[in-house]
């Protein structure tokens, strides 16, 4: 059987389980992630993304059957986790910047060549970010979270983790997208590519999306995630709630806005900076 067969095998059958075989495994599985050879989700040719059930059951199995140890570097700060899940193993010629001050690289996840890592920021198992990414101070990739190429995750952006149900898709963000600071991005939701979050902007699969150029309301459905836009910029806003309760209080709920898509303006505004990289 190869890789995939054997994890699906282990996952759907735990009478299979052996210690010795199971670590030989799992370390084929992490060594494969890290190299970016297998990743939890990938992008097809009509612009849909696939998710690879069987890469999150195996992060999955990690979890259940590695074994919890201590860690900690000294006896002052403990740390325990489990043992197969130490922090990515870098060298200098996989060209990635880990500026030096907090930040934590789970292995099993794929980290480009020309990525930026700025303190502290964390980074967890099964994500994949592309080339020539930064992530900025206080952010974080979730597991098994998809980056594209050319993004810039700002300052304690947060991209949320979906590793069950295993068929769920995590976020994505696909290549040359903006994303301010403060935002946060759950639930599977998708940002096309060259998109612009302002600063603040959350979206989870409850969230409406107003699109004032189009005039429609963008929102998940059962069959999909939220989706913005390829070049949508998205600020955040608010609607009135209609209620008696919520007009005597003045209430009203977050709801973000496309205000436009990207034009010259904008390219100007966001235009990453080649020396950094």
């Amino acid at each position: 059987m190869d890789l995939k067969e054997k994890i699906i095998n282990l996952y759907e059958n735990s009478a299979e389980y052996n210690k010795n075989e199971f670590y030989d495994l799992a370390h084929s599985f992490i060594n494969a992630l890290n190299k970016g050879e297998i990743r939890a989700a990938e992008k097809q040719s009509d612009g849909n993304w696939k998710v690879n059930i069987w890469v999150k059951y195996g992060i999955l199995l990690i979890f259940k059957y590695s074994n919890l140890i201590e860690m900690s570097n000294n006896s002052r700060f403990k740390f325990f986790d489990k043992d197969l899940l130490d922090t990515h193993p870098f060298d200098i010629t996989d060209r990635v910047r880990i500026v030096p001050g907090g930040s934590s690289i789970r292995t099993g996840s794929y980290i480009a060549p020309g990525v930026i890592c700025m303190p502290p920021m964390y980074i967890n198992i099964g994500a994949y970010v592309d080339e020539n990414t930064m992530i900025d101070s206080h952010a974080l990739v979730g597991t098994c979270a998809q980056i594209g190429k050319n993004v810039h995750l700002s300052a304690a952006s947060q991209i949320g983790g979906v590793l069950e149900p295993p068929g769920a898709r995590p976020v994505i963000v696909e290549d040359n997208v903006m994303i301010g600071g403060n935002c946060g991005i759950y639930e599977g939701t998708i940002i096309r590519e060259r998109a612009v979050l302002g600063s603040g902007v959350i979206l989870t699969s409850s969230t409406k999306v107003y699109d004032i150029v189009n005039n429609q309301i963008i929102q998940s459905s059962n069959e999909n995630s939220l989706e913005i836009p390829a070049g949508a910029v998205v600020i955040p806003g608010s609607r009135k709630l209609k209620s008696d309760f919520a007009i005597e209080h003045g209430l009203s709920i977050a709801s973000p806005i496309i205000i436009k898509y990207r034009d010259e303006k904008t390219d100007a505004k966001t235009a990453l900076e080649e020396a950094l990289r």
